[in-house]
């Protein structure tokens, strides 16, 4: 019997790295189709979070100044006297925050 060549089993070693290294390209192609997915679906929902909070803030400026236009000058007088709150810590608190 004459011996197996070794081009054909580097031919065939060769073919089944080629095949791996194909398998892991899909592969890391669908992950990464998937985390862009992922990302574009994340990006929208902040985009409308921040568009929420934009609207919302402008609910509450107008309503500072109505407010304010109410309020006598020993009334706004405390007001100034009294440290505002962090902005994060009141959302925080209305559970706000989470990553």
């Amino acid at each position: 019997t004459a011996p197996v060549s070794s081009s054909y089993d580097d031919s065939s070693s060769g073919d089944s790295v080629v095949a791996i290294d194909n398998k892991i390209e899909q592969a890391m192609d669908l992950v990464k189709s998937h985390l862009m997915y992922t990302v574009r679906e994340e990006v929208e929902v902040l985009k409308e979070q921040i568009k929420e909070l934009y609207e919302r803030n402008s609910v509450l400026d107008r309503e500072n100044v109505v407010l304010k236009s109410l309020a006598n000058s020993e009334e706004l007088g405390q007001l100034s006297n009294h440290p505002t709150p962090h902005i994060t810590e009141g959302w925080k608190a209305r559970g706000g925050g989470g990553v």
